[in-house]
């Protein structure tokens, strides 16, 4: 059975058969994946009452285990910074992550996990991983890190021309 894009992609054949369709045929399967693997992420970051931005901030904040400044976690999150004090304050509020005053910088402060933020981000973690493992079920485990090289070799061409990670 084909995809939907294949579909299309024989279409253009009948119409253009002079076109080479093989960008469109990447382009295409990457944005329509996308558009389907999205809503299932989303829901179960939703299950822990996390935002998506909120998640990527405790999980920043997990995989460097110390506490990081607002200004370090916007460029790992590539948040604005006002969007940025924004979820802090709601993740403070929350009592998943504190603020500690900076020892080098007295404008700055530092935001760490809270034992409370550390315990819900690794259960959300393990969840979100068995999630999109089960959207992946369909390639083998070989298959899933080719696609994974592959994807990381287009992203490594595509960041370098852009100020974002």
């Amino acid at each position: 059975m084909a995809d939907h894009v294949a579909h299309l992609l024989a279409q253009w054949q009948q119409q253009r058969p002079e076109l080479d369709c093989t960008p469109m045929a990447v382009i295409a399967r990457i944005g329509r994946a996308n558009r389907f693997l999205e809503p299932p992420v989303l829901k179960v970051i939703k299950d822990f009452t996390l935002s998506r931005i909120e998640f990527d901030i405790l999980a920043t904040l997990r995989r460097a285990n110390k506490a990081l400044t607002p200004t370090q976690l916007y460029k790992e999150t590539l948040l604005s910074s006002g969007t940025m004090s924004t979820k802090l304050e709601g993740l403070v509020e929350r009592g998943l992550v504190e603020r500690l005053s900076h020892n080098q910088d007295r404008r700055s402060c530092l935001v760490q996990l809270t034992q409370t933020g550390v315990d819900l981000i690794n259960e959300a973690l393990e969840a979100h991983l068995d999630n999109e493992a089960r959207l992946l079920q369909s390639l083998s485990k070989d298959e899933q890190l080719l696609l994974a090289k592959l994807l990381g070799k287009l992203l490594v061409d595509l960041e370098k021309d852009n100020d974002t990670k």
